[in-house]
């Protein structure tokens, strides 16, 4: 029995016209497969707004999250007014919305009333995948196809880290069995929530930025998928950002490291954590295009057999560099900067590279994606907040580390010779080949970022 999952992000269900070609697709994927499961994200730019939401809650500006409510009753209706659907179907969606969002005001309330508990935070954002869900399941049961909305805190167990929780599979594989197989053996579509699950002792919480492509890796991994499918607005994973570099092409194929490394790096197309279950149990992954399905996108597979040295993308993240003079420090340069992340709350910063000499240290930060907008100011407060009592002539940068993805970068040293070349004349703060065996990363100033991206970019195609 063939079972395939699919994700459709927020660009691909905020639109009619996005969300008539979500129909299209699964009309034509009911003929070719046995099972299909179902998961969507919130629509584009919903979730940003519940956070905003909560902030304004917390601060007691009752005003404030009221006007953002009030702005997503007014899209979601609207876009049912434009969908086909009849009075009664109308009606339901109507009424279950407006019981989602007048729910989710009695949390912001309890808010600015008193510091509420990061579980109502969590229960607050994940609402916009609870709305969207439901205008799937009730447009695919309006064109014939049996299919009901699910939230995802009756199937996915997580730990207790309200805001980026991780899933345990084993609890997540019973809560599944006893939920979701049943109806796919009756013949149901479920449409699944993404992003959200709830501890063992059933309370909310989210998987981080991006979290629905998680929880696609999770259902399939617990439903044992033939494949899952990633639905988005481009036509599969590129040789860089198009939204940062110029002439940026699809890219067939790549191995389960390769793509964990570019998500980890800075590609917003995945979710970096979402590729470990699917390695495990060799599913295969495929990104595409919900308006040109007709395409055939990139496969995420295992690693090729192929000894062809190609580089095939290149990829952007922001970071922090920190160096000191080594020779004032009391303590090791690690443990101090590891003690100002924990104080801050901010241990959603890696250390990536650490370099010291008899006279100096540097160290490398990244700041995933996942962590905000405002993590790189927020952890570099925190951090010269903490270190500005140690005795040390301390300096803190904002820095970006480009990173190059290949298979077999440890034998093929003429790879970072090539890069290097490439940057010329911009200075190269520090650089490392990853573990993995298929990233090399280089740390350079911010104010070159653009036009390193560039660089290596050119080169990837020329060479490719």
């Amino acid at each position: 029995m063939s079972t395939l999952v699919m994700k459709f992000g927020g660009s691909s269900v905020g639109t009619t016209t996005a969300l008539s070609q979500v129909l299209s697709i699964v009309l034509q994927e009911k003929e070719n497969w046995s099972q299909l499961v179902l998961v969507a994200s919130a629509l584009e730019g919903v979730t940003d707004a519940l956070i905003e939401a909560a902030h304004l809650a917390h601060l007691g500006n009752q005003r404030g999250y009221r006007r953002i409510v009030a702005n997503l009753r007014t899209r979601h209706l609207a876009l049912i007014e434009e969908l086909p659907f009849g009075a009664t179907e109308r009606t339901a969606l109507q009424a279950d919305i407006d019981r989602l969002l007048f729910d989710m005001l009695d949390i912001y309330q309890s808010m600015s009333q008193s510091k509420a508990a990061r579980a109502a935070v969590d229960a607050s954002i994940g609402v916009g995948e609870k709305l969207s869900t439901r205008i799937i399941a009730a447009l695919l049961r309006q064109n014939g196809l049996r299919s009901v909305a699910i939230d995802t805190t009756s199937l996915i167990v997580t730990d207790d880290v309200h805001g980026d929780a991780t899933p345990n599979i084993p609890l997540t594989r019973a809560k599944i069995a006893q939920n979701l197989l049943p109806l796919l053996e009756r013949g149901i579509i479920p449409v699944v929530t993404g992003f959200i699950g709830a501890t063992a002792a059933g309370e909310p919480t989210t998987l981080g930025r991006g979290g629905s492509d998680y929880t696609a890796s999770v259902l399939g991994v617990c439903v044992n998928a033939t494949e899952i499918w990633m639905w988005t607005d481009v036509d599969g994973i590129m040789t860089a950002d198009p939204r940062d570099v110029e002439g940026a092409r699809v890219i067939a194929d790549l191995s389960y490291d390769e793509v964990a490394e570019l998500a980890y790096f800075g590609a917003r197309v995945l979710h970096a954590r979402m590729i470990g279950p699917l390695r495990q149990q060799q599913i295969p992954l495929r990104v595409k295009n919900v308006f040109k399905p007709q395409q055939i996108g990139t496969l995420i597979a295992e690693k090729e057999t192929s000894r062809a040295r190609t580089l095939k993308a290149v990829t952007s993240i922001s970071g922090l560099g920190i160096s000191a003079e080594q020779g004032l420090l009391r303590a090791p340069v690690n443990q101090l900067i590891g003690e100002a992340l924990h104080a801050a709350g901010q241990m959603q910063a890696d250390v990536m590279i650490a370099s010291q000499s008899a006279a100096h240290s540097f160290t490398c930060l990244l700041i995933p994606t996942s962590a905000g907008p405002d993590a790189i100011h927020t952890t570099r407060q925190a951090l010269e907040d903490h270190l500005v009592a140690t005795p040390s002539n301390w300096r803190i940068q904002p820095i970006t580390i480009i990173t190059v993805i290949s298979n077999q970068l440890q034998a093929w040293p003429q790879a970072a010779a090539q890069v290097l070349l490439m940057l010329g004349d911009i200075r190269v703060l520090a650089l490392a080949l990853g573990t993995s065996n298929c990233s090399l990363s280089l740390v350079i100033e911010m104010r070159d970022a653009e036009e390193g991206l560039a660089r290596i970019h050119r080169h990837i195609i020329s060479s490719g």
